[in-house]
C-alpha cells in the first residue's frame, strides 16, 4: 500500500548567507510543486477495508491520528435515518468492516462502545477514513473520522462519499445487532423485503453485556 502521504516531512538544511537567494528560489519551487498535489486530487476512490484486513490496516495506520475536522459540513445524508444509510452502504460496499458482534468480546469493551457498524476505508490508497453510526437505527447521519494530516481534503472526500451513497437506486439488505445502553435493550436491525425493522430481542447467544 502506498504510504507516501504518511511519511514525515523532512527538515530542510540551512544554507550560508551567500546562498540566501538560492534558498529562496528553492523554497518557492518546493511550494509550487507541493500545491498541485492537492489540486490534482480530483476524484476519491474508496477502498473498503474487509474484516479480514482489519489487523493489517491498523498496523499501517497506527501512527495516524483521526479527527472529525473537515467532515462537519452538512450534506443531504446527514438528515437521513442511519438505518437507511446502512442500507445504502451495504448496496455499494457490502458488509461493514466490523459490527457489534466483532467488538463485544474484546477486553476493553464497554456498553458505551456498542456501535451497530463501522466502515473503514483507504481513500486513493493513502488516506484513512472511518464512518460509523452514533445511535444505531435511532440516529441520523453518520460519525466520520479522517486522517488529521489531510483536513483540507476532508470536505471534498465527504462530498464525494455522500454523492456516491445518494446515487444508488436500490438498497442493500442487511441484518445487524444493536444494544441501547440507555434503554438496556437489544435489537435486531434489518432491511429486508423492502422494509426497515427494529425488533426488540433478548441478549443474543455469546453477546451478553454486563
Amino acid at each position: 500500500m502506498d504510504r507516501i502521504f504518511f511519511d514525515s516531512v523532512k527538515e530542510v538544511s540551512s544554507f550560508s548567507l551567500s546562498k540566501t537567494v538560492v534558498t529562496g528560489i528553492v523554497i518557492i519551487l518546493l511550494s509550487l510543486t507541493s500545491l498541485p498535489a492537492f489540486a490534482q486530487f480530483e476524484a476519491a476512490e474508496f477502498e473498503k477495508i474487509t474484516k479480514e484486513n482489519r489487523a493489517q490496516f491498523e498496523r499501517e495506520t497506527q501512527d495516524i491520528s483521526l479527527t472529525g475536522q473537515g467532515l462537519y459540513e452538512d450534506t443531504k445524508l446527514d438528515d437521513r435515518q442511519t438505518n437507511e444509510i446502512r442500507a445504502r452502504l451495504q448496496a455499494i460496499f457490502g458488509d461493514p468492516t466490523q459490527t457489534l458482534e466483532d467488538l463485544i468480546n474484546k477486553e476493553n469493551f464497554r456498553p458505551g462502545k456498542a456501535i451497530q457498524f463501522e466502515y473503514w476505508f483507504m481513500v486513493n490508497d493513502s488516506i484513512p477514513l472511518m464512518v460509523l453510526d452514533w445511535n444505531g437505527p435511532f440516529g441520523s447521519g453518520l460519525t466520520y473520522g479522517g486522517a488529521s494530516k489531510y483536513v483540507d481534503l476532508m470536505p471534498q472526500i465527504k462530498r464525494e462519499f455522500v454523492r456516491k451513497l445518494m446515487s444508488i437506486e436500490e438498497f442493500g439488505e442487511y441484518k445487524d445487532y444493536f444494544y441501547s445502553p440507555e434503554k438496556e435493550q437489544w435489537y435486531i436491525v434489518k432491511y429486508e423485503d423492502g422494509k426497515f425493522r427494529n425488533e426488540e430481542i433478548d441478549s443474543p447467544a455469546g453477546m451478553s453485556i454486563d
